[in-house]
């Protein structure tokens, strides 16, 4: 009969499941920036980035205001031989005049209680920083700013509300004037108890109170919060989901009695999912049906008393006494005895029914709420299924005694993958608002000394000044004869004394090696009025025991890449004109005479250095005897890439390669270059500026990441500055840096897999992924072993995300950026050519490489020309103006 009568009560798990599934539009309508204004399910964000992870310390007062009762505790944390937590606590009372009096009021008897609560401690003197639980909607901009948007809990205390309750306080206690304290952090319960949790059991991501009030908090991924900019990490979300429905989308599952409360209670039409789930409410919704079904004859015999007429005498906790298993009947006989009812056993019965029915229906909506957060914390992490702990507070969820195991049981049907663990919070959300403190206090500290050691990547306008002016002494120094020999930047001779002119012509073939690829191209120029460029290409690989093997086996294999090349296009029988990029140091003679100097970029052939190229490569050619070439010109890729830019735009005079390596290429006075007899007209000078700084020059302006690269390296003290801002060692830096900060437990929880010790696992490829901001997420290889699993279930990634707005990965590509410009023109304007393989998006790297080119050469007015066709091209159209004077010679 009880059933039938409140049918309505008994939610079906289709029903739930529905239930789920609008909570989880209202969520993201919440996070949504366009939708937040409307949302009645606020999602605000608290500024709390992260859980603890066992290394805070210090020693912090927490308060705690959510109720009739107001808690402070002092909570020292302490590491000896473990971290332990001590806490003292003291409870003061909250009256109903202040509750519903000024805002002034409240707050100096807050200050009021705090004050007496540092005198009985004896720190009166000290200022300690301050974790403040305020169990109230507020919106937050800070960490240490709450704003209160409403009310709730019977709280009526006027002037507070739009208000910051962060600053009404630190009013109140300045007002008083004999004690000072810093107040770091406001929290809400649910985000107290999520920290209080976490700090037991570091799975937790989740807080849910359910008690006089009821909500739930969680980590969410920043990308998803459309309210605080940054898509790097993760920051706590306060659902306040006590206002789910009060927009009307629980209409169809509120009956007359939830309407009635409604009616009755201090904020009709407010937090309608609260008044049919929480400890402040259910005792008097049991109330309200017994009196119905009393004037119905259901109960007592149509019996009604006066008590039982009375608002508020029929408490949660009867609810609770009355469905204990064991005397729960004999609890329901006390209770309506002393409601002045004189019950049958099948009254106490019915009575006992009504509370089920009534308990069940709030931990059945608590549990379809609580699973559209795991379904969103699931979808978050990309896992088939979720493992994750939810941190519970709330006098309803503990003294109830069927209430956790219906809750957990309902929660894991409707959300059935998924392991979720229910951790009771032992100590309240007191204690989470020290641990938030303390967490801040650990955050800004290791932010401090982040921004320390990467400050020395920040290189001043005035230091690189300092460095142009060095590069342009370099410069000098390898121009003229009687210094040539011993400087470091070589400027070699490229004897490329012209760019295209447009009459080029013909068919030619074009090598292109630098790296583990080499490509062999086919490059149709025709002039005229419309001129145009035919490619063809193929990209060949070259194995690490060819790069690091003999030399012949260098060039033979190179040979049969040709060879390939010719049977492919089907031109094996032609006689064709060839140009050799050959991106290493090499010292020319000739156009077609080219003397390595040394390998770079983890070649180590043998019988090569102090040897012609040419000669190699014509000698391997002979070898083979299937075909011959006539081989034009030897070009180091800077020299193609500045060809190439040339052909589209005759200004272009300087070629500049930022990739696996780096190098630049310029047009310079024949009387400038003392290498090369004659001083009229210009020649293309290859610069070989990787080894800049290996005389000591840059000594000042490396790091000892720099440092620990340049030693582990293939050639230790060679190419110093390339090693400082290339593709190639970039990820590098990175790895060592990420060490580091591991070591000194920033990262990772202090420890180091065995993944991030290999060297160039972190490849410079991560750097532009991170640096795209969304896809920040992306470093699999390094990720995969990263210590003990972190809140977002990326093993290790979750902490590195969080510090990068301090941390910044761009701190070491900027500063590879700004040392590309370090150069700085000084001349005429020119476009300056750069190859398509830079290092990294242009939306950073290039934009302040740019920048800082404008900004150290003021007078010049460079165009940057993106080469489009990389420097094999480039060599083709050497070979091209190469037949080109050859001819007019002849």
């Amino acid at each position: 009969q009880i059933d039938k009568y409140l049918y309505a009560m008994r939610l079906s798990d289709e029903t739930l499941m529905d239930v789920m599934a609008r909570f989880r539009r209202e969520m993201k309508n919440g996070l949504s920036r366009d939708f937040n204004p409307t949302a009645t399910v606020k999602m605000l964000p608290t500024f709390v980035r992260s859980i603890p992870d066992g290394s805070e310390k210090g020693d912090f007062i927490a308060l705690d205001l959510g109720g009739s009762y107001f808690r402070i505790l002092r909570v020292k944390v302490s590491h000896e031989k473990k971290q332990t937590v001590q806490m003292e606590t003291e409870v003061y009372n909250t009256p109903e005049d202040i509750m519903h009096g000024s805002g002034t009021r409240l707050f100096d008897h807050v200050a009021e209680c705090l004050g007496d609560f540092m005198e009985k401690q004896q720190i009166k003197d000290k200022k300690l920083p301050v974790g403040f639980t305020f169990s109230f909607p507020c919106r937050q901009s800070k960490l240490d700013e709450g704003i209160l948007i409403t009310w709730t809990k019977r709280f009526k205390a006027s002037g507070v509300e739009g208000a910051d309750v962060v600053r009404l306080l630190s009013r109140a206690i300045k007002k008083r004037g004999d004690y000072d304290a810093d107040i770091m952090a406001v929290v809400n319960d649910t985000v107290g108890t999520m920290m209080t949790c976490g700090f037991d059991d570091q799975r937790c991501e989740v807080g849910l109170i359910i008690g006089t009030g009821t909500n739930a908090c969680y980590m969410e991924e920043m990308r998803h919060i459309d309210l605080v900019e940054g898509d790097e990490g993760r920051m706590c979300i306060n659902t306040e989901w006590g206002a789910f429905g009060d927009d009307g989308s629980l209409e169809d599952i509120r009956t007359e009695f939830d309407r009635e409360i409604d009616r009755g209670s201090l904020n009709p039409g407010k937090q309608l999912f609260e008044k049919m789930v929480s400890g402040l409410y259910m005792g008097e919704l049991v109330r309200l049906i017994l009196v119905k079904m009393a004037k119905e004859g259901l109960l007592f015999e149509g019996r009604i008393t006066p008590e039982l007429l009375t608002k508020g005498k029929f408490e949660t906790k009867h609810v609770s006494a009355i469905e204990k298993s064991k005397e729960g009947l004999s609890k329901a006989k006390d209770i309506l005895m002393r409601l002045g009812v004189e019950p049958s056993h099948e009254d106490c019965v019915a009575v006992q029914h009504v509370c089920t029915i009534v308990s069940f229906r709030s931990a059945n909506l608590v549990a379809a709420a609580l699973g559209a957060i795991l379904c969103q914390l699931r979808d978050n992490k990309g896992v088939g299924r979720l493992r994750t702990t939810v941190g519970v507070d709330g006098s309803l969820y503990k003294m109830h005694p069927q209430y956790a195991r219906r809750l957990h049981k309902t929660t894991r049907r409707l959300v059935p993958d998924s392991d979720v663990r229910f951790l009771l919070s032992e100590s309240g959300s007191g204690k989470g608002a020290a641990m938030v403190t303390a967490v801040a206090y650990r955050l800004a500290e290791q932010h401090r000394l982040i921004d320390e050691t990467l400050a020395e990547f920040k290189l001043t306008h005035e230091q690189l000044l300092q460095v142009k002016k060095r590069m342009r002494t370099e410069m000098e120094a390898g121009l003229r004869k009687k210094s040539h020999e011993t400087a470091k930047v070589k400027m070699l001779p490229t004897f490329v004394r012209s760019t295209p002119d447009g009459t080029e012509n013909g068919d030619f073939l074009a090598l292109d090696l630098g790296g583990t690829n080499f490509r062999v191209l086919l490059v149709k120029i025709r002039s005229g009025k419309r001129r145009t460029v035919e490619m063809h290409n193929k990209i060949y690989a070259i194995p690490i025991e060819v790069m690091q093997g003999t030399g012949e086996e260098l060039f033979d294999h190179i040979v049969t890449c040709i060879s390939d090349f010719l049977d492919y296009m089907g031109i094996k029988g032609a006689r064709l004109p060839l140009g050799f990029t050959f991106s290493f140091p090499c010292k020319q003679t000739s156009l077609d005479a080219g003397i390595l100097l040394n390998w770079t970029k983890g070649f180590k052939a043998t019988d090569c250095e102090g040897e012609d190229v040419v000669y190699l490569l014509r000698e391997g050619i002979k070898r083979r005897e299937e075909f011959d070439l006539d081989v034009v010109a030897v070009v180091n890729d800077t020299v193609g890439t500045m060809m190439t830019c040339a052909y589209e735009d005759p200004n272009c005079e300087i070629g500049l390669i930022v990739g696996t390596g780096s190098n630049a290429c310029y047009m310079e006075e024949m009387r400038n270059v003392e290498m090369v007899d004659g001083e009229q007209g210009r020649m293309c000078v290859n610069m070989e500026w990787g080894a800049f700084g290996d005389n000591g020059c840059l000594d000042d302006i490396r790091t000892v990441y720099d440092k620990a690269v340049d030693d582990f390296s293939l050639n230790a003290g060679k190419q110093r500055y390339e090693k400082m801002i290339s593709g190639m060692y970039l990820g590098e830096i990175v790895r060592n840096i990420l060490i580091d900060f591991t070591k000194r437990g920033f990262l990772f929880r202090g420890q180091i897999s065995e993944t991030l010790k290999t060297r160039h696992i972190f490849e410079t490829k991560f750097l532009s992924q991170i640096e795209r901001g969304r896809e920040g997420a992306v470093w699999c290889p390094v990720r995969r072993e990263s210590g003990n699993p972190a809140r977002g279930g990326v093993k290790g990634l979750a902490p590195l995300v969080l510090l990068l707005p301090s941390f910044k990965c761009p701190g070491v590509s900027s500063t590879a950026a700004l040392s590309v410009a370090k150069a700085g023109a000084t001349g005429s304007p020119s476009p300056s050519c750069l190859p398509q393989r830079a290092a990294l998006p242009p939306c950073s790297f290039s934009r302040i490489m740019h920048q800082t080119v404008k900004d150290l050469a003021p007078k010049c007015d460079v165009t940057f020309l993106l080469s489009e066709d990389g420097s094999g091209k480039g060599a083709a159209l050497i070979t091209a103006v190469g037949c080109r004077l050859r001819d007019a010679e002849q």
